[in-house]
């Protein structure tokens, strides 16, 4: 069973117009490679055909993955979010209370996830620890390196 996941407006048209460049530009440029390929011979010796056959099914495997994705998506009304918790889409600050480090994550879908940009996703192991909590509140996460206690020290959008 897929998976819901949850996604603002912008989000969702993002993703949208992604498949849709997939379905129109792409998939035409990948079916027109392997008709290239196939063109140039015997196919049991046509490195260049299974190359581009490979491509093809990679392709399509993403878009049926989008489309799921955004079949299985919901949209969240940024407006409604309860900010006394944490929750998708909300922006929390944590404070290690080992070393006093702070770090703001904004709580996405896993598709979304970017850990440049801050945006981490809820089913990470510190997504998943956050999710539900308060301002004030400590939560241990377990990473590679052990156990970290964070506090939440803020709870914005």
């Amino acid at each position: 069973m897929a998976q819901i996941g949850y996604y603002t407006e912008e989000s969702l048209t993002k993703l949208r117009k992604e498949l849709h460049h997939l379905k129109t530009v792409e998939r035409k440029n990948a079916t027109a490679a392997v008709a290239e390929a196939r063109d140039k011979g015997d196919l049991s010796e046509n490195a260049e055909y299974d190359a581009a056959r490979e491509a093809q099914v990679l392709l399509e495997i993403k878009i049926k993955k989008l489309d799921d994705i955004i079949a299985n998506a919901r949209i969240v009304d940024e407006t409604l979010l309860d900010l006394s918790k944490v929750s998708i889409l909300t922006s929390v600050k944590i404070i290690n209370t080992k070393n006093k480090a702070a770090m703001k994550y904004t709580l996405v879908a896993e598709s979304e996830a970017d850990l440049k940009a801050g945006k981490i996703s809820v089913d990470s192991p510190i997504g998943k620890a956050l999710l539900g909590k308060k301002v004030g509140e400590k939560v241990d996460v377990t990473i590679p390196a052990g156990v970290v206690t964070f506090e939440i020290s803020e709870i914005t959008l």
